[in-house]
């Protein structure tokens, strides 16, 4: 009665993370997250689960984050009806957020399906609803930090403090198999710690194996405090007030969105900063701010520092699309905070649509940006975007503030993992991209972590585990993925930025005649690649790499 350990998402990438659990009597799922980043990667949310769901026990999730919670609605539309065992907060922040992006893929695929109708492509739909989602709500139960909880026979749960954001935990499993007990440790994601508002990342030691988040595992991020976070993010203030023009900051809706806030208010009023008019401009951090006002309480600080965004007289909360617009109106010095963190969803494309030409404008990023996604080809310093089917060159000051992550870096997850010693089978490396899960492994190495009971695993891979002899690879269905593409751009992105630069081009050409060239030229290439392929007329529609809508973004967004 072999246990096994599948790794369906987050495998040399940074999201969809879902791990499968599995003995001949029970099968649990550790999250069950949304792919996000390029659309091929996305792509996989609409794919059917690579595990029969109706063998699925039960499933206990880390935290709130799309990216670990954003299948759950579909497992659920797939027929599973078993238990979700989450925080209390993780399940108050999954409320508003599941529901945010079933409303999203309803709107996202509505307006797809009209162009597609026009296209006379075929119509596709939602991965899940904001119904659906609504329904998954009545499968959580409440587990709090701490207590030891029986999941299904042999199977012991407790959860730890992860200090990623609010409710969010690591997860350890105590498991009975043929007589023996194996313990597995599941990171989630790590919070960096030394925070006013998140508690230390903590954990139990002497386990056999450890599942380990590997985001920043290839990188030392600056040290900073809550005063030297305010100094960096007061000189950023400061710089943008004096380039003439609004500061627009991409922002992910749940954490990072209402720290922002406090840091943003707290420099105004020492005065480190210059005051202004701040616009939070996405209704699900609205909604989620509610649910930190309600259960922000830091036990080790024993206040809820969210109270204060509450009252604040200078900050303002648009939920109606037609508040947004008026934003549009404003020339003074001003702020907004809009989703998505990743600038691939929500109202922060429109704001990029129409401010990213203006010179006197400043882009302000503070959070991971996936491969494949608009916020990375900015940070990468893309001088042409594709937005919503337009070109947008790219005018306005790009800057990058790297001490808000909510993930701990590489320092941070070597000493935490160090911490879990000893550690007696397997290391597992996930939620990385390849760069980070290898600078990692490095460093756990030098860190004294013995090189062959570290593995990395690969999109679908399945492992079984033993207490003392680690893990071995037992084979794994065709990959969705070929190894390597999950973190890359695709074909999605290279045509994006072919047509970016066609443009570009043929708006640059001295001449009529320049033009002309050009397009005969293109042409010639097309009409010998159809020559080769023995077609001189493919139907789109007919094509099986036909993009879908996926996470709210449309094949030509980026």
């Amino acid at each position: 009665m072999a246990l096994t350990l599948t790794f369906h998402g987050a495998a040399e990438c940074v999201t969809g993370f879902c791990a499968r659990l599995s003995s001949d009597d029970f099968t649990l799922l550790i999250d069950c997250g949304m792919f996000q980043g390029s659309k091929t990667l996305k792509a996989l949310n609409y794919e059917p689960f690579p595990f029969d769901v109706s063998k699925v026990d039960a499933v206990l999730l880390t935290h709130a984050h799309i990216d670990h919670s954003g299948m759950l609605p579909k497992l659920m539309r797939a027929g599973y009806s078993g238990p979700i065992y989450a925080t209390a907060a993780t399940r108050a922040l999954c409320e508003v957020m599941l529901a945010d992006a079933g409303e999203i893929q309803e709107s996202e695929v509505f307006h797809l399906n009209r162009r597609n109708q026009q296209r006379g492509r075929p119509q596709v739909e939602p991965v899940y609803t904001a119904r659906d989602a609504a329904k998954t709500m009545d499968l959580f139960r409440k587990v709090k930090i701490d207590d030891l909880v029986d999941i299904v026979p042999g199977v012991k749960a407790r959860y730890w403090n992860a200090g990623h954001m609010l409710g969010a935990a690591s997860i350890e499993l105590i498991v009975e198999v043929d007589g023996e007990t194996q313990t597995l440790l599941f990171s989630g994601d790590l919070g960096a710690g030394g925070q006013d508002y998140l508690p230390e990342p903590t954990g139990p030691s002497g386990i056999d194996h450890l599942v380990l988040e590997s985001t920043y595992g290839d990188r030392e991020r600056e040290a900073a405090d809550t005063v030297g976070r305010r100094r960096l993010l007061a000189e950023e203030l400061r710089q943008a007030h004096a380039a003439g023009g609004p500061l627009l900051m991409p922002t992910f809706a749940v954490g990072r969105a209402q720290e922002l806030l406090l840091d943003l208010l707290a420099v105004m009023e020492s005065g480190e900063a210059p005051r202004g008019e701040i616009f939070l401009d996405s209704p699900l951090a609205i909604e989620a701010t509610d649910v930190f006002l309600e259960r922000g309480w830091n036990r080790d600080t024993e206040t809820n520092s969210f109270t204060k965004l509450s009252h604040a007289a200078h900050l303002h909360y648009l939920m109606k699309p037609q508040e947004s617009d008026q934003l549009e109106r404003l020339r003074d010095w001003h702020i907004i905070l809009a989703g998505s963190g990743m600038c691939d969803a929500g109202r922060i494309r429109r704001h990029l649509k129409r401010l990213l030409w203006r010179p006197e404008v400043t882009v302000l990023i503070s959070g991971f940006q996936a491969a494949g996604t608009l916020g990375r080809l900015l940070v990468d310093g893309k001088r042409l975007v594709r937005i919503q089917g337009d070109d947008v060159r790219v005018k306005a000051r790009i800057r990058v503030i790297d001490v808000y992550s909510a993930h701990a870096d590489a320092a941070g997850l070597v000493r935490w993992a160090s911490d879990r010693q000893p550690i007696k089978a397997q290391v597992f490396l996930a939620h990385g991209e390849p760069g980070a899960l290898e600078g990692l492994s490095e460093r756990l190495k030098a860190a004294g972590f013995d090189p062959a009971r570290i593995a990395i695993p690969a999109l679908d891979q399945t492992f079984q585990l033993s207490p003392s002899g680690g893990a071995r690879l037992i084979g794994a269905r065709p990959p969705r993925l070929a190894p390597g593409r999950a973190a890359s751009l695709d074909w999605h992105n290279e045509r994006a930025d072919l047509f970016v630069r066609l443009n570009a081009r043929i708006q640059e050409a001295p001449s009529e005649e320049a033009r002309q060239r050009l397009l005969r030229a293109l042409a010639d290439v097309l009409d010998a690649a159809d020559a080769e392929a023995g077609s001189s007329d493919p139907d789109p529609a007919a094509d099986p790499t036909t993009p879908k809508v996926t996470d709210g973004v449309q094949s030509d967004d980026v």
